[in-house]
């Protein structure tokens, strides 16, 4: 599905030069590469602030936190997301509430949202899917309106832009009180292990997170709240400095595998190619296609008869994995996210994909019958 080691053999130098760095100080913890990407995740992404920590769930986790929400306080979620976005809630004991989303963006459906308020609503955490946008400028509107705090999951969208209807542009992360994000090598910007941040507009707030992150200390052995120890190491900093130099590579190499992808299979007709929305940039951390016909299991084999990797994110909504049975009543169901549960697949896309690999893909998947 992703091809890492193509991707770091043409980087290796760098990468090895900046490992190196840390090894020959042995800095391995909050070393100067760490100050280091976190100015550079400012200056890339245009967040004033930019904290680091261990990975993307600990930044869903500490960002949580930092709200002071109490037990039983309602946050709302898709029901069509990975379980870190919703797990995070539930160990803080809140109330995860989980909405149905957009059939063709598989983002969290704005309608749905409004519905699912309440007066013990605090937050809302909208997930940008596979690499597009949520769309921010009706939820930020909501929260406004209902005094809600937004939470941007951005683990599979760094990089990603979302442009308002005055025509101003934001990254994604960086446009609700508080972004998160992941490191996970598999990511639109990977390191070699685990790896997340934060980005924060908010003084308080990006004083209170980097605490949080750090034991609740802002001056060692001084633990003014309770807090977590979640820190990115200096080498995985170190390569994720190199990395981010060529993002916007990586990303136009994304872009450009999907436009292959969606001229070849834009009249397949056993699936429907992921839709575009015009006002957001989609970054394709994932190619997921809509199989119809209830035959998506039996193209999965078939690809795999062909030595063709793919993969089902997600096979079971998050209502109906056994963790959070307690926070639905029973019988509880979402119709768009049942469907796509059924009927998503991704194929392989990263950023060393030619067009032999292209064509091999699309003129398997057009020869299933």
């Amino acid at each position: 599905m992703v091809d890492l080691f193509s991707q770091y053999q043409k980087i290796k130098p760098q990468i090895n030069s900046a490992i190196q760095d840390v090894l020959d100080t042995t800095d391995f913890i909050k070393g100067k590469q760490v100050v280091e990407f976190e100015n550079n995740l400012t200056k890339f992404t245009g967040s004033k602030y930019a904290i680091t920590c261990a990975n993307g769930t600990d930044a869903l986790q500490i960002a949580l936190m930092a709200l002071d929400l109490e037990i039983g306080d309602e946050v709302i979620v898709p029901g069509f997301t990975y379980a870190a976005t919703a797990e995070v809630i539930a160990l803080l004991r809140l109330i995860p509430v989980m909405v149905d989303v957009d059939p063709k963006t598989f983002n969290i459906s704005i309608s749905e949202l409004k519905r699912a308020i309440t007066k013990k609503t605090k937050a809302i955490v909208p997930v940008h899917l596979f690499g597009q946008c949520s769309d921010m400028e009706p939820i930020m509107k909501i929260a406004q309106e209902h005094k809600l705090w937004i939470i941007e999951d951005n683990a599979q969208s760094f990089g990603a832009e979302y442009m308002f209807s005055d025509g101003t542009t934001k990254q994604t992360g960086t446009i609700g009180h508080i972004g998160s994000t992941s490191f996970f090598p598999t990511k639109n910007l990977g390191c070699f292990g685990d790896g997340g941040a934060l980005f924060t507009n908010d003084d308080i707030l990006a004083e209170k997170i980097r605490m949080i992150a750090n034991h609740g200390q802002k001056i060692k052995y001084h633990h003014s709240i309770i807090g977590c120890n979640s820190r990115l190491d200096t080498i995985q900093a170190a390569v994720l400095n190199v990395k981010l130099e060529h993002l916007n590579e990586h990303l136009n190499a994304r872009k450009k595998a999907a436009d292959f992808y969606d001229n070849a299979l834009a009249n397949w007709q056993f699936g429907q190619i992921p839709q575009q929305i015009n006002n957001i940039n989609h970054t394709y951390n994932q190619y997921t296609l809509i199989i119809k016909n209830g035959r998506r299991d039996e193209l999965k084999s078939f690809l795999a008869g062909k030595g063709i990797p793919s993969m089902i994110y997600y096979p079971i909504p998050l209502y109906k994995q056994d963790a959070f049975n307690k926070y639905v009543p029973q019988g509880f169901e979402l119709p768009n996210t049942e469907q796509l549960c059924r009927s998503v697949l991704s194929v392989p896309i990263h950023t060393e994909m030619n067009e032999d690999i292209l064509l091999k893909i699309t003129d398997t998947l057009k020869s299933f019958k």
